[in-house]
C-alpha cells in the first residue's frame, strides 16, 4: 500500500501547470475583464434595464481596476 501511495504526484507539481501557464490565464482573465467593462461601458439605459443592470451598479463595475 505505501509502494501504491508513493507512486501518485500532486496536481500542483505536474509539469502542464507550470507558473507561465498560470500567469497566461491570469492575462486572459485581465483582458477579459478590460474588454467587458469597455462593453459596459458603451450600453445605454435601455439596454441596461434588458440586462437587469442598474445604472449604480453599472458605474461600481466600472470603477473595479482590471485586475479584479
Amino acid at each position: 500500500m505505501e509502494r501504491i501511495l508513493s507512486n501518485i504526484t500532486p496536481a500542483f507539481s505536474q509539469p502542464s501547470v507550470t507558473w507561465l501557464t498560470r500567469l497566461r490565464a491570469t492575462f486572459k482573465h485581465w483582458l477579459l475583464n478590460a474588454r467587458t467593462r469597455r462593453q459596459l461601458a458603451l450600453l445605454d439605459k435601455r439596454l441596461l434595464a434588458d440586462a437587469g443592470i442598474s445604472p449604480s451598479e453599472r458605474e461600481a463595475e466600472l470603477a473595479k481596476p482590471f485586475w479584479q
